[in-house]
């Protein structure tokens, strides 16, 4: 057995105390906030601000894990690299969290080290900085802060006039006190896709079929598998994104995300050291192994012999139209489980916000369904869920 320390406690922490429970590991879900989801199932927890090192040090003197596994963004995570060199392991590694952390990191690893194709980009540290960038990479492009998460901060700017606006929308949505923003070339793509990757101490990399998936203000909304894309299309993205993990080194699961577009091919877009949000889609049993559980066994240095796709499957989330303080309650449950083949997942979450994500709907058919009726189907679905 093996003791587990997971920084953050969301829904998909949950899941993988989970599967930690399962194979009998003990768990210690951390987050800033009493009863988050992972809590609920977890041996152990702790709150506190994982963004505050000593009390991140605390927790760890106290509980002398085994391992680390960071489930969100908001860590100090250069302490991680202290943890590591102590002998304890960090998941994927302390260097993979630390650049996935900060877009800055990551973006210049991939384009600059490794070459792979990115959207043309530049940094900026002030409007004036900002106003140049876009000028040189033209309209529309798109403005995020080097350090955040769910779409925090990031926009469109379709002309000047909404630089200003995208500056301070930017540097609000920045994570600690880091005020810089990375300017990106706007992508016109005909997809997107979620490609899980799993690294392994002793084995080779392995690819979950990919995902397709939409997000809303930098943020998920649906996810379906397997996404139809070209094979040569998936081929370069297996290649980028075994390229980026294994620079980035450790054992574990990835969320690679790309752009395709059939006129200009595969562009890297972003790299998360984790289960990633659009992998809930696998809970419906699209895969012999759901994310989680891959994580887990790459974590522990289990051997994985194979992924398999054994059905087609999608999600679609279930957001509050409420913000309260108070525990909530969901109207129209019965609406979804009276349907086959359907999963309903209802996180747990103690309080909620206005489209705060409070759960998902899972549909699955055979390998050969057509992916846009599950799609629609698990969107119906969701919207029959109410947060009150």
């Amino acid at each position: 057995m093996k003791k587990i320390l997971l920084l953050g406690s969301g829904e998909l922490g949950k899941e993988f105390v989970i599967a930690a429970q399962r194979l009998g590991q003990y768990v210690i879900a951390c987050d800033s906030y009493e009863g988050a989801p992972a809590m609920q199932v977890a041996d152990a927890c702790e709150v506190f601000s994982m963004l505050d090192g000593e009390a991140l040090e605390r927790a760890v003197r106290k509980h002398r894990p085994d391992i680390i596994v960071p489930e969100i963004e908001a860590i100090r995570t250069e302490r991680l690299y202290d943890f590591e060199r102590e002998g304890i392991q960090v998941v994927p590694s302390a260097k993979a969290v630390n650049f996935t952390m900060n877009r800055k990191a990551i973006r210049d690893l991939a384009a600059k080290e490794l070459g792979l194709k990115t959207a043309r980009y530049f940094y900026a540290k002030s409007l004036d900085e900002l106003t140049e960038a876009a000028a040189q990479i033209g309209y529309p492009c798109v403005v995020k802060p080097l350090m955040s998460s769910s779409g925090k901060g990031q926009s469109v700017v379709k002309g000047p006039e909404d630089l200003a606006y995208a500056w301070e929308y930017g540097c609000s949505g920045s994570r600690g006190d880091i005020k810089e923003l990375i300017v990106e070339e706007f992508i016109r793509f005909d997809s997107e896709i979620t490609l899980l990757t799993v690294t392994q101490k002793d084995g080779p990399t392995l690819f979950c079929p990919p995902i397709g998936h939409v997000q809303k203000n930098g943020d998920y909304r649906e996810s379906f598998q397997p996404a139809r894309i070209d094979p040569a299309h998936l081929k370069e993205a297996q290649d980028m994104a075994e390229k980026v993990t294994r620079a980035l080194t450790g054992a574990g699961l990835w969320g690679v995300e790309f752009f395709l577009s059939h006129e200009n091919g595969v562009y890297f877009s972003e790299l998360s050291p984790r289960p990633h949000d659009t992998g809930m889609v696998t809970l419906a049993g699209t895969q012999n192994l759901n994310e989680f559980e891959l994580h887990l066994q790459a974590v522990l240095g289990l051997s994985i012999p194979g992924i398999k796709l054994e059905r087609a499957g999608a999600s679609a989330v279930i957001l509050s139209g409420i913000a309260s303080q108070q525990a909530p309650n969901y109207r129209g449950v019965e609406n979804v489980l009276k349907e086959e083949d359907t999963y309903l997942r209802i996180f747990g979450k103690p309080t909620t916000r206005l489209n705060r994500r409070m759960g998902v709907v899972l549909c699955y058919g055979p390998v050969e369904s057509n992916l846009d009726t599950l799609r629609d189907k698990a969107k119906r679905l969701a919207a029959k869920v109410e947060v009150y």
